[in-house]
């Protein structure tokens, strides 16, 4: 069994990770079932306990010291094995079927990970897994045609409230120097209008891009459409327009851009988790706390 030194309570540390995540403490409270002035206390506890000043406040809330920023790394790993030992050793096996619906974008980035680990505790549990853009996903959703979805900040649906899960920067996306020898890829990023390859006009990432230009006074035009991730990475690897993604391993021949090329910063994007309403769904909430702690443990490859 997992040893955990004195004072280092896995809910303290549960609540620290969602806060030092960008979760208000608020909503932190509601998720580990205390009162917003029991987690305060329980925050002021644990940097006594370390002897350490973990968080401070800035103006977009609470945010990780240096320290801090340790501690998140580590305590993500722990909490990981922790809820691992858990259910191996207190949760009945589980059988069923599971519906989930993520967006091309994440599909690679995250859930390798997330789902081989759930078919090794949960064998007898199916996952369908349905990979379509989030607008089509919110629809599938209302339609009941899924149990769980990721959906990209902005999907909201009527009367459902999703669950953020993962929040990070928007990037932008060019061809690498060495993947166009006889052209210089800085140029491109350059040209005016700027040649854009982007998803469907719904895409948050397509609005979120198109504002950060409009406000940075650069004139842009969306040369290529595609519904998936991979559709723009495949252009602008022909070097013909930068497309924009969240962090994530690049294919060989991409590169990040930023200020540098004469590219103005992109907005944070949020994914949340939607939950079908049922009565009585083990398998679901099984695989919704696979996915809530492959997030938190970082599965992405930054």
């Amino acid at each position: 069994m997992l040893t955990i030194p004195p004072g280092l309570d896995p809910d303290v540390l549960r609540a620290f990770v969602m806060i030092a995540e960008g979760t208000s403490v608020t909503r932190a409270a509601e998720r580990v079932g205390r009162t917003q002035s029991a987690i305060s206390m329980q925050m002021k506890k644990l940097e006594e306990v370390l002897d350490t000043k973990l968080l401070w406040r800035a103006a977009r809330g609470l945010q990780p010291t240096e320290k801090g920023m340790w501690l998140l790394e580590r305590a993500r790993t722990l909490l990981t094995l922790h809820d691992e030992i858990h259910q191996a050793f207190r949760a009945a096996p589980l059988i069923g079927q599971v519906r989930l619906g993520t967006p091309d974008d994440y599909a690679l980035q995250w859930l390798p990970g997330v789902l081989a680990r759930f078919a090794q505790r949960h064998p007898g549990i199916e996952v369908d897994v349905v990979c379509h853009n989030s607008e089509d996903l919110a629809r599938r959703f209302e339609d009941g045609a899924l149990d769980l979805t990721l959906l990209t900040e902005g999907h909201e649906l009527p009367g459902q409230t999703g669950e953020e899960i993962w929040r990070g920067p928007l990037r932008w996306v060019g061809p690498a120097y060495s993947a166009l020898p006889r052209r210089d890829p800085s140029a491109l990023a350059k040209r005016d209008p700027l040649p854009l390859a982007l998803a469907h006009p719904g895409c948050t990432w397509r609005g979120a891009a198109l504002k950060a230009l409009g406000m940075a006074g650069r004139q842009a035009r969306v040369t290529y459409n595609s519904a998936t991730q991979t559709g723009c990475f495949a252009v602008a690897l022909a070097g013909l327009a930068l497309t924009v993604s969240t962090p994530t391993r690049l294919p060989s021949g991409l590169a990040w851009l930023g200020a540098a090329d004469g590219l103005p910063p992109l907005p944070d994007m949020g994914i949340s988790l939607f939950r079908a309403e049922m009565t009585e769904a083990p398998a679901v909430d099984a695989l919704a706390d696979a996915i809530r702690a492959g997030f938190a443990a970082g599965d992405a490859p930054l």
